[in-house]
């Protein structure tokens, strides 16, 4: 096609600008829910963007030697607000009714002998443009990425440093975060190679499990914050493989993200204190590794121990006490239990019940007597003024 002819059709095409912007947003109009529930005002500027959009393809057309104008610069004619408003999938939709009434009307435009080149110049602008939308799209679906990242990141550290407040409310639920109940905080080894990608798998298998999640990286130690896990095990579970090699552990369920600097904090502890435990489930509770972190210098842990399991047994007097004592000196014979405390075998068996339902301990079990010996030595410092550290 000559300079000359292409010019002569651009002349066309540009006088037909209006109309084919006007034909646009009728047909626009007639296809599209989501342009007929915007506001009057969002409307405006999308036929701005129609106007805008023909407009372009009319100067590329009469000089391609530019290159085709992307989508950044049609878009741009509109308010950001908008921008974030109209999604991939709706900007591709416009340029599709774009195409169709260009193609449509170009016969009544142009001179016949240049319908073809100018339908040939739409569909390859219209590609160009279709690139472009998508690099566009892309590019700021990075961005949000980047910067929601970021905003995870400061919200964990606030959820590990006990400073949440209604601030980090609003901010998490920038994320999507729900107003979930039950959060469960999981902590393990970053995975090994990219961590990133092991992250990702545990966002992919959250949306399956319909529950909420926060992450963060900490060098070599990957925290996981869940919302709405019904049964904490069943949750922890569903995500250990996701961590690197070592100990799982995961907190006790508690009411929201306000209250989960204390899960976070029981977590950390497990986790550090889980290596002293070589037989430990993955996952495992930080309730199960109550002597180990007490062990490893856990306040909390030594406190929790305390008021759990041995101010119960002290409550009802020195009798389930000195039994409790008395199993562990003889190795666990319910006999020669009975013969140091001179009372009958069945009644031993019977205060060994009553402090498995005190405590939930019980002493005839290995992993549970080791918590009740700590617990009961824990127990008599604390009777005697011995005191804690922080």
């Amino acid at each position: 096609m000559s300079s000359l002819n292409r010019a002569t059709a651009a002349s066309h095409l540009e006088r037909a600008s209006g109309m084919l912007a006007s034909a646009t947003i009728e047909r626009m109009q007639q296809r599209l829910s989501w342009f007929r529930g915007m506001n009057p005002q969002d409307r405006s500027w999308i036929g701005l963007v129609a106007q805008t959009f023909i407009a372009a393809f009319v100067a590329w057309f009469r000089d391609p030697g530019v290159g085709p104008v992307f989508t950044a610069d049609v878009l741009g004619t509109a308010p950001r607000e908008l921008t974030r408003k109209v999604t991939l999938h709706q900007t591709v939709e416009m340029i599709r009714i774009g195409i169709e009434v260009v193609e449509e009307r170009v016969d009544d435009i142009v001179p016949a002998a240049d319908v073809a080149t100018v339908r040939e110049a739409v569909l390859l602008y219209s590609r160009e443009i279709a690139f472009g939308a998508a690099e566009v799209y892309a590019r700021a679906a990075e961005m949000r990425g980047a910067w929601d990242a970021r905003l995870e990141a400061l919200i964990v550290d606030a959820v590990l440093r006990g400073e949440t407040d209604e601030a980090v409310r609003s901010r998490v639920a920038a994320l999507g975060w729900s107003e979930t109940t039950q959060v469960l905080v999981v902590v393990g080894r970053t995975p090994v190679g990219d961590a990133e990608a092991g992250v990702e798998l545990i966002r992919r298998d959250a949306r399956h499990a319909r529950l909420d999640v926060l992450t963060g990286v900490q060098g070599d130690r990957l925290i996981v914050i869940l919302g709405g896990a019904k049964d904490p095990h069943k949750a922890a579970s569903g995500f250990a493989a996701h961590f690197g090699p070592g100990p799982v552990v995961y907190s006790p369920v508690v009411p929201d993200l306000l209250a989960a600097s204390g899960a976070a904090r029981a977590a950390i502890a497990g986790y550090r204190a889980a290596p002293a435990w070589l037989d430990a489930p993955r996952p495992v509770a930080a309730e199960e590794l109550l002597p180990e972190r007490a062990l490893s210098d856990d306040a909390h842990a030594r406190r929790q121990l305390v008021t759990d399991v041995f101010a119960p047994l002290a409550d009802t007097g020195p009798v389930l006490l000195e039994t409790l004592a008395a199993f562990f000196e003889n190795g666990g014979s319910v006999e020669a239990t009975a013969r140091m405390l001179f009372v009958h075998a069945n009644t031993v068996r019977y205060r060994l019940r009553r402090i498995t339902e005190l405590t939930g301990y019980a002493p005839s079990n290995p992993r549970h007597a080791y918590t009740l010996r700590i617990a009961l030595t824990l127990g008599r410092l604390h009777a005697h003024g011995e005191p804690e550290s922080e």
